[in-house]
């Protein structure tokens, strides 16, 4: 194996260059006074000719890693960020629940308050050294990383970056943490030689056992009314185009349950729809595919006798104290492997469907997307609907745009043709995802529309300032729509869900749900030099819609619609 040579002089420039080396493109970063040595390392190894990631300054911790998580979405590649010490950490935390519950790798890493009060190039030098100092700093994220260690030192990096980056993308993927000293990263590391292509790689993806193939094969084939539930079943390369074609040839109906990424054409006439319930009353085989929560068990009812294949890398979700979802055949493997196995097995059982069956969930689906579309054309009043809204943006995105949504619109009245076309947030349920991780996936495709739908709520928690600093700062012009209802919906429609006729649901104004006054959000995006709107007017919408992505696309300026909604 060929070796690669680095003249660096410490061991930040030597951790910088490795990571350039085994693909890492940027640092999504938000420095503090434990950065000093890498600050030099970038600077000096850049006079040196060094490959190393370039560094990008994103003006706050939950906005850096929600970034890392988009462009990781729209590459498969591995993302490394970087926070100050303990206290960046905290700010980030919340984007790490959602990276770990999305099966998201992230080289997660910050610095560490410097371990010695004097002697050494490094020690501490501010009173807040004192006062950051932790006894276990790692036990901040621990339950939420696959792996987490500290740098000791420099003879130790290529062994601890390349581990470190097998694990995170080792299935089932997830973010792992390196503390990194100061007085670590300034140590003298005078030249550093690596291999060319990492000695330690991720574990290959499992397999589908034939046997559980076989059985999970009968068990559809006997079926009546089998059904497909997913929710990001799509992120496995190929399985977009497999699910297409098994769901059609068998006559299986897709439902995709709280999306993550799309992964059935929404025009598929297998395609289910987004909500379960119409589907599981009276399904009698269950194929879940990656779905965290195939459905709700207080609101759905699995009938009596119906049968359970659960597939994904970890089936079982294994890392979820409670989850009881039934499992009669559980297949440990990517989604898109055990699909054309299920559908080669389904082959030799002569499994096909008839053209009664094809024909009678197509025009079931129809009716349900008919009856979606209804509604939604029915609220253009005043205020409209977030369906409303949905519709009209549907209408003016073309095929390539990306769509990452957070509790903004309503995909079951839009058109999304390609795997790569709807995000959906994280079942961490971390608000603020949604804004960040669209700057994450322009910068990542930068030739493709990118629009970011999101709730007021969501959109507050996504620290708006600094996401509109970054897509000033970084060019990365985008499209926000703020559904703007006025109050914590979710909240809301939680309270209700457990209390229907209860005091709250009687009360003129629920407590802890409003959100008035309203800001002017449009205002926001303007101090940044983007365009901003507010819109009220239903009838007004299409045009302010067409407007905004025409500046976007046009000036490369970001734009923000502040729409009024119920």
């Amino acid at each position: 194996m060929k070796r690669i040579s680095l003249e660096v002089e410490t061991v930040a420039e030597a951790y910088l260059g490795l990571l350039k080396a085994r693909g890492i493109d940027y640092l999504f970063a938000n420095a503090g006074t434990d950065f000093a040595p890498i600050i030099e390392a970038l600077v000096r190894g850049q006079k040196a000719g060094i490959a190393m990631p370039e560094p990008l300054a994103i003006a706050h911790e939950t906005v850096a890693v929600a970034m890392a998580h988009g462009y990781y979405l729209l590459t498969g590649r591995p993302q490394a960020v970087m926070v100050h010490v303990n206290v960046g950490m905290a700010n980030a935390l919340m984007g790490l629940l959602n990276a770990a519950r999305d099966n998201v790798p992230i080289l997660f890493t910050s610095g560490r308050t410097p371990l010695t009060e004097a002697g050494r190039l490094g020690s501490r030098d501010l009173p807040i050294h004192w006062g950051q100092e932790m006894r276990d700093q790692g036990g901040m994220l621990r339950e939420y990383v696959k792996w987490d260690y500290e740098l000791r030192f420099g003879e130790q990096l290529e062994a601890i970056v390349d581990r470190a980056l097998a694990i995170a993308m080792g299935a089932p993927r997830g973010p792992v943490y390196l503390s990194l000293p100061r007085e670590a990263l300034a140590a003298p590391l005078p030249g550093l030689s690596f291999a060319d292509r990492p000695r330690l790689t991720p574990a290959a993806p499992p397999h589908p056992a034939p046997d559980a193939i076989d059985e999970a094969a009968v068990l559809l084939a006997r079926a009546e009314r089998p059904l497909i539930v997913t929710s990001r079943a799509g992120r496995d390369p190929g399985a977009f185009e497999a699910l297409a074609d098994l769901a059609l040839r068998f006559a299986i109906p897709v439902v995709e349950f709280w999306p993550q990424q799309a992964s059935l054409p929404t025009d598929h006439p297998m395609h289910g729809g987004f909500d379960v319930g119409p589907w599981l009353a009276e399904a009698d085989c269950v194929l879940v595919l990656d779905a965290l929560v195939p459905w709700i068990p207080s609101r759905h009812a699995l009938p009596e006798g119906c049968k359970v294949i659960q597939i994904g890398p970890d089936p079982l979700f294994s890392g979820l104290p409670v989850r009881s979802f039934a499992a009669d055949v559980a297949i440990a493997s990517t989604p898109g492997v055990a699909i054309r196995a299920l559908s080669a097995a389904l082959d030799i059982r002569a499994a096909a469907a008839g053209d009664a069956r094809r024909s009678k969930i197509r025009e079931k689906t129809r009716e349900l997307r008919e009856a979606r579309l209804a509604d939604a054309e029915a609220g253009r009043a005043l205020p409209m609907t977030q369906a409303w809204v949905s519709r009209c943006l549907d209408r003016i995105k073309g095929e390539e745009s990306i769509v990452v949504n957070e509790l903004g619109c309503d995909p079951s009245v839009m058109t999304f043709t390609r795997p790569d076309s709807l995000f959906g947030h994280s079942l961490a349920g971390g608000l603020g995802w949604g804004l960040p991780a669209a700057l994450g996936a322009r910068l990542a495709c930068p030739d493709r529309p990118v629009i970011a739908a999101i709730g007021d709520g969501s959109y507050l928690f996504a620290n708006p300032v600094a996401c509109h600093q970054v897509a000033a700062a970084l060019e990365l012009p985008l499209l926000t729509i703020v559904f703007n209802n006025g109050r914590w919906d979710a909240v809301r429609k939680s309270t209700l869900s457990v209390y229907p006729d209860g005091h709250a649901a009687r009360a003129n104004r629920m407590p802890l749900t409003s959100l008035a006054p309203s800001p002017a959000y449009e205002r926001i995006v303007a101090a940044c030099g983007g365009h901003g709107e507010l819109v009220e007017d239903a009838e007004a919408l299409p045009a302010a819609l067409e407007r905004a992505l025409q500046i976007v696309q046009t000036e490369r300026r970001q734009a923000l619609l502040n729409v009024i909604c119920r």
